[in-house]
């Protein structure tokens, strides 16, 4: 049998920030993980969207096993790698890993999200865990003309890899560079452990809708719900007749849709609180429906001091805001 840790596989090395040891056999369950070693093929797709040359300096987010952290400093030499790690027991294994390699780059244990000002501003800057949005941080630390390369997400769902190319003031502009890119989400990010309430059986306003779940679990039409509900949460249960609904749940905005199938592909359904949850997602569907249903490569990201967007095809086009 191959030895698992030469395969193309992401590992899971700690489960509710208990790392795991080499003597760990039994199955964990009822545990969520919370820092793993990244698929491999994955982290030289990034390395080489990252585009690096002789002497650049490099910024990296998330640390982990020290895996990508090594090969940056293969390429480019320990001196020109600073490597940030939120968890203080992961930092440590990392540094000895490396250390094993003989590879002793700037490791700090700090908030990610924060970068390390230190040496800045780097050439390059990449991030191996999600955010909901590109953290301001990593922009200014950038020089102008400069790659940042990251991984968007949601409390839903992954976005995607995106690179962007950061600018004067503040400023970075790029495009998604791969949909199926997923990785943990910053723990600083993570969805607040509650939904919200579940709505009573008589809240809200109820009528036909022509989309239905599945929405969610198309890839592309999925990645357009998570632009379209940023802070939604969907779930699957039956009520009290064993009639199945899908809550669709927002509770930063106490708004929310309840989605049920009436057979024969036809859904409705009831929605209320402060705002349409489900008319915007309606309309998100129809404007990307009407640009031809295209992927997610084909949408971009703006970086502005106090606002990013997601556009499709253009800077001009459709424009979805994520959360800062």
């Amino acid at each position: 049998m191959a030895d698992d840790r030469n395969s193309d596989q992401t590992l899971v090395t700690q489960f509710d920030e208990r790392p795991l040891s080499e003597g760990d056999h039994e199955p964990v369950s009822n545990a969520n993980p919370t820092s793993s070693s990244t698929l491999p093929s994955l982290v030289v797709r990034m390395l080489e969207d990252l585009d690096v040359h002789d002497d650049m300096s490099v910024l990296e987010l998330g640390t982990g096993t020290g895996y990508s952290t090594a090969l940056l400093c293969h390429r480019l030499g320990d001196k020109n790698v600073t490597s940030v790690e939120t968890d203080h027991d992961v930092a440590d294994r990392a540094r000895i890993a490396l250390a094993s390699c003989g590879y002793y780059p700037r490791l700090l244990t700090e908030d990610g999200r924060r970068g390390y000002a230190g040496p800045a501003p780097y050439d390059r800057t990449i991030a191996t865990f999600g955010v909901r949005s590109v953290p301001s941080a990593w922009v200014e630390q950038t020089r102008p003309g400069g790659l940042i390369v990251t991984t968007l997400r949601g409390w839903m769902r992954s976005l995607g890899l995106v690179r962007l190319t950061a600018e004067e003031g503040g400023r970075a502009e790029g495009r998604f560079v791969a949909a199926d890119a997923s990785f943990m989400i910053a723990r600083q990010q993570a969805a607040p452990a509650s939904m919200g309430m579940i709505p009573a059986p008589d809240e809200g306003e109820t009528r036909e809708t022509r989309f239905g779940s599945e929405l969610f679990s198309a890839p592309e039409s999925g990645f357009v719900a998570q632009l379209a509900m940023p802070n939604a949460r969907v779930f699957t249960m039956p009520d009290d007749t064993g009639i199945e609904h899908t809550y669709v749940l927002d509770a930063e905005n106490e708004s929310f849709a309840v989605l049920t199938h009436r057979g024969n592909g036809e859904w409705t359904v009831r929605q209320g609180g402060t705002f349409g949850l489900w008319d915007d997602l309606e309309e998100s569907i129809d404007e990307w429906h009407a640009a031809g249903s295209p992927p997610p490569t084909e949408f971009g990201v703006t970086v502005a001091p106090g606002q990013q967007r997601v556009w499709l095809g253009s800077s001009d086009g459709p424009r979805w805001t994520l959360p800062t």
